[in-house]
Parts: structure tokens; sequence; C-alpha cells
């Protein structure tokens, strides 16, 4: 992996060349609890992007994967993590990317268009839709969850649940309680999404119970469209085939890859 230095804080990150020569470039933002490889690499989406003709850049976000473990919340907005992505563009001297972002990538990857519109020129919003607006992030029971001595204290399942993928992904438990603690309160307003001009795609599982309205989110964005992911859940609808699929499809009349 590489690094460089956004205001301070090191963030890792890969840097693939599309397999055909230069290619537009696409950053990939992951979720919380994951990082570059779990969510972009094992499933396939490096491969899948690169062989359709693009540049990939996926980092690990702040407290997470390789990059830097934070301990203080208020590292952890989402303007903050927006603009770790900005200053990664910067350092690669990429004047305009498309954006796919996933769960809390997502979220990052919308605050990332309001406050850098002119960098985005294309996004795909995974794993969220209506409650980008009316919800605050994940709970802080899931911080509380990071916490507990062991994943046997804990009963509540979507506390177990992100725990034991925590565990899975080998992330500092304690700088993702901060991270939960410091996110929340990011939600977009609905003028700030009405006002998100470039072509946006949300991408929901049919089972996922966490996002929130794929369609009803859609319906608020001037050029936004809605994908729904079949019989899949928050975790299984990242690497879906389906998912891919749609995303291709959307870049093609969007942001074709030459």
């Amino acid at each position: 992996m590489q690094a460089f230095s956004s205001d301070g804080v090191r963030i890792n990150f890969i840097d693939i060349p599309a397999r055909d020569g230069d290619g537009r470039p696409v950053l990939l933002i992951h979720g919380f609890a994951s990082n570059h490889a779990v969510n972009w690499v094992n499933t396939m989406w490096t491969t899948t992007l690169g062989r359709a003709g693009y540049r990939v850049i996926a980092l690990d976000n702040r407290g997470h994967g390789q990059s830097e473990k934070l301990y203080d919340p208020a590292a952890y907005t989402t303007a903050n993590m927006a603009e770790d992505a900005r200053r990664l563009l910067d350092h690669l001297d990429i004047e305009r990317a498309a954006v796919i972002g996933y769960s809390m990538g997502a979220r990052n990857t919308a605050r990332l268009t309001v406050l850098h519109p002119e960098r985005v020129a294309a996004a795909v919003l995974g794993g969220l839709g209506i409650h980008l607006v009316d919800g605050d992030g994940l709970p802080t029971a899931i911080a509380e969850a990071m916490e507990a001595s062991s994943l046997e204290d804990l009963t509540a399942p979507n506390q177990r649940m992100f725990r034991a993928f925590a565990q899975q992904t080998g992330s500092d438990l304690r700088a993702l309680a901060a991270c939960i603690r410091g996110s929340r309160g990011g939600a977009l307003t609905r003028a700030e999404v009405a006002a998100i001009a470039m072509p946006v795609l949300v991408a929901v599982g049919s089972r996922d119970p966490i996002a929130g309205s794929g369609e009803a989110l859609a319906a608020l964005l001037p050029h936004g469209r809605f994908l729904e992911i079949p019989g899949r859940d928050h975790n299984l609808a990242v690497g879906d085939k389906a998912h891919k699929q749609g995303v291709l499809a959307f870049f093609s009349e969007v942001y074709p890859a030459a």
C-alpha cells in the first residue's frame, strides 16, 4: 500500500491502473469496521472495475485498516473523513473522479459531493438510503459493543453483528468506538440532497434493514437512480453480482471508461 498525510493523519491507499492503460479514476470508500481489502478487493470490485477500463483507488478510512488510528471522537466527523478522500485526490493530482461509497463510506461520499461537488463526476451510494437524511449514523450502542469485554457479553443482534465483523477484520476496537461517536450527526438536510447536481446511483439490498429506503433517497436527488440488490442484506449486498452490474451500467451512461 501507499500512504500520504491528510492534514497530519496518515491515510493508506491502493492505486491500481486500468488493465489496458490509463483509465478514468474511480475512488472507493469502505464502510464501518471494514477496510479497502475486505470491502473492495476480496469482493472483486477492484478487478471488475479494472477490467471495465477504470483506474481504481481505494483508501483505508482513518481509524481503519492500515491507516492511522485515532482515539478522539472529534477526529471522526463525516466532514473530516470526506476531506481525507478529497486530499487523496489532491495527492494523486486527480481533478475529478467517480466515487463509490458503501454504508458509512456512502455517507462520507455524500458529504464529499456537498463540500466539493466539482471533484465528483458521479457517485454511488451503496447500503445507504433515506437514513442519509433522517438518521444520524450507527447508534452509540455499536460503540458500546466495541468496548464490551467480549462478544459473548453482547446479546443485541446488531451489537453482536458489528462486534463480530470488527473482530473478523482485525480492527482496532477502541478506534472504532471513537469513530461511531464522532461520526454521528453527519446527516444531510433535504435541501443539501436536492442540490446534489451530479448523477447518483443509490444501491440498497432488498433485505437491508439498516440503510432505509433507497427509492426514497433517489427520489430526492435531482439526478438520482435506484438500484435494488435482490435478496441481499446489508452485509451481503456489497459484493453481489447485481450490484456490480448495476454500477457498470450506470457508469456506462454517465461516466464511461473511455
